[in-house]
């Protein structure tokens, strides 16, 4: 079943014949633009996409299954011809990403309509990929993989963080990536205690323990990986802790498969690092969806009670952070497969002291 299909067997299940679509992680999936102006319209038997004259010769290359509309004023006032056009009665409109104003410009413009608004449903056809997106993800996770052994070959006391997150982004570039997932984390030392350390002018000096946190984006889609090693011997304390981390993660791979929720497979880390006495030292969440998004459903948290399905590809992530002393986490992408799951990120995970 196509995209569209799915997007409108969910509409009538809802009871809307027409969705606008503004977010544009979702207009890339429904639509294929990768534009920066536009939106799109789907009706019970209709599919628009609107944008000016600077896009309307690569919307029609990329979003085939839309009819392209050129609108020269206001882009909503054009959707709103559409709609009057097309009869449509509810209108579903992506309440996350549409602003105050814009909403009170479509009310003003819509009056034969009511406006629906709606949270979450584009995004949970997302979370089951098809061949295409998990190769695309695989490509990125193989990236990934390859700029992890660059920095390894490279990496020395006296270089700063910054140094090495450039380094790790430029050369994920140089391999096709069209840029990275996020901004590059590398904390090292005591730093390596802040889960979200993005890198700083600090200088890498013998016994550090360094955490890196990156990924990148090919063709639209991400990679999530997380490795921790070490300059030098970083002490007894941070080498217990590595092996708590690995043991908790490789815990959650035996674990993910179809039919598990992300709240059991959270619990399988947390509850184990909590055996040890670091439940507390352990405060985000074990992992997320990626894809077309560095973080999309579904999720693997204490609050996450959707059961995963083949096809959903979730990142495994626990961690111990301990203030004044360092912090390790380790994160694999994994695909869910109808039999358990695909390890996407092959980077070793043993303790590398270098």
């Amino acid at each position: 079943m196509s995209r569209l299909a799915r997007l409108r067997e969910k509409m009538s299940q809802e009871e809307i014949d027409g969705f606008l679509i503004t977010s544009p992680y979702n207009l890339r999936y429904f639509t294929n633009f990768t534009g920066t102006t536009g939106l799109a319209l789907v009706t019970k038997e209709q599919a628009f996409f609107v944008t000016d004259f600077r896009y309307t010769q690569q919307a029609a290359k990329q979003a085939q299954e839309f009819e392209i509309v050129k609108n020269s004023g206001n882009i909503f006032a054009k959707v709103a011809e559409l709609v009057e056009k097309n009869a449509v009665h509810a209108l579903a409109f992506e309440e996350d990403y549409i602003s105050f104003s814009e909403y009170s410009l479509l009310e003003e413009l819509i009056t034969e309509s009511s406006l629906v608004p709606v949270s979450g449903l584009l995004e949970s056809l997302r979370e089951v990929k098809d061949d295409q997106e998990i190769a695309r993800i695989k490509q990125a996770c193989s990236i990934a993989d390859q700029a992890f052994d660059h920095i390894l070959k490279m990496v020395q006391p006296g270089m700063t963080e910054i140094e090495i997150a450039n380094q790790l982004d430029f050369f994920m570039r140089s391999l096709g990536a069209s840029g990275v997932s996020f901004e590059t984390i590398v904390a090292s030392g005591v730093r390596s205690a802040m889960p979200h350390g993005v890198a700083s002018n600090k200088t890498i000096e013998q016994g550090d323990i360094i955490t890196i946190d990156f990924g990148c984006y090919y063709e639209g889609y991400v990679s999530d990986m997380t490795r921790t090693f070490a300059i030098g011997d970083p002490g007894e304390q941070l080498k217990e802790i590595y092996q708590i981390v690995l043991d908790a993660q490789l815990k959650v791979i035996e674990a993910a498969k179809p039919g598990v929720s992300g709240i059991e497979l959270d619990a399988v880390a947390r509850d184990y690092i909590a055996s040890f006495g670091y439940g507390e030292a352990f405060g985000h969440s074990t992992g997320h969806g990626i894809g077309l998004d560095i973080h999309e459903g579904p999720n693997v948290s204490m609050r996450a009670d959707k059961t995963f399905v083949p096809g959903n590809v979730i990142t495994d992530e626990p961690g111990i952070y301990l203030p004044d002393v360092g912090g390790v986490r380790i994160e694999d992408d994994l695909l869910i497969t109808s039999t358990g799951n695909e390890i996407l990120t092959q980077s070793p995970k043993e303790l590398i002291i270098l």
